[in-house]
């Protein structure tokens, strides 16, 4: 299928290992000029090399990295026609015994960065009335998980921004989604489960991991022509994860 999307200009923050490189792939695989970013030049240069993509150094943990690294992409290759937000997450911590610094932490590390970025390149994709702004966030916002309440806090704040995003630039061509993300084959999973990693993928229904691949198709269909009509949404991939009727 033909997305409709070649030669349109996608910025993909993070995007040098991960979910946001298999989101970057799959945009670039369809004709995408991308734009990404990371904080480790080596690995950045090489991921970008695969894609022929823009690498730009960039931290967008920060409000201000954030923006630098859309005027970055302005001045690389363009505005973007395409934001993907995606970021590292905060540290975990539980409801009652993380210091309530956490949470400021996690809403300055999670959702502001990516509220910066909405805030620069939104305008410009409505003036065009054409825009896909897209999150990679977490099944958390729907089904908390108790050891990652400062995380899920900040995710619910940007899934709610999203949604408020959503419906003012509706009528101008502009979509914004967001994909919750269950467990994927990443490198970073096997870090954070280490030996108990096939265990928890025994307890999702699919009884397997995401791939990375599946990911970014699903995300890159979102970014479509052909997604045009699907705006406002919060959208699981996750093998059944959520158990939740909503």
């Amino acid at each position: 299928m033909d997305l409709g999307i070649t030669g349109r200009i996608a910025a993909v923050p993070a995007a040098s290992a991960g979910l946001g490189l298999a989101v970057a792939t799959a945009l670039a695989a369809e004709g995408v000029r991308v734009a990404m970013c990371g904080r480790g030049e080596a690995r950045l240069n090489g991921a970008a090399q695969r894609l022929g993509a823009v690498p730009l150094i960039a931290d967008v943990s920060t409000v201000e990295g954030a923006e630098r690294f859309l005027d970055m992409v302005d001045d690389k290759v363009g505005p973007p026609d395409i934001l993907v937000l995606n970021g590292g997450g905060p540290p975990p911590g539980d409801a009652v015994a993380a210091p309530l610094e956490s949470y400021a932490d996690a809403l300055q590390g999670t959702a502001l960065p990516a509220i910066a970025m909405c805030r620069a390149a939104v305008p410009g994709m409505a003036d065009r009335h054409w825009g896909r702004v897209l999150a990679i966030s977490s099944i958390t916002v729907k089904q908390p998980i108790p050891e990652l309440v400062p995380s899920t806090t900040a995710r619910a704040a940007l899934t709610g921004y999203l949604k408020s995003t959503a419906t003012a630039y509706a009528a101008h061509g502009v979509t914004v989604n967001s994909l919750q993300a269950g467990l994927h084959s990443t490198d970073r999973l096997v870090q954070v489960y280490g030996e108990h990693l096939e265990m928890e993928s025994r307890a999702i229904p699919a009884q397997t991991l995401g791939r990375p691949a599946d990911f970014g198709a699903v995300a890159a269909f979102l970014c479509s022509e052909h997604a045009r009509f699907i705006t406002g949404a919060s959208i699981p991939v996750d093998g059944g994860s959520n158990r939740g009727l909503m």
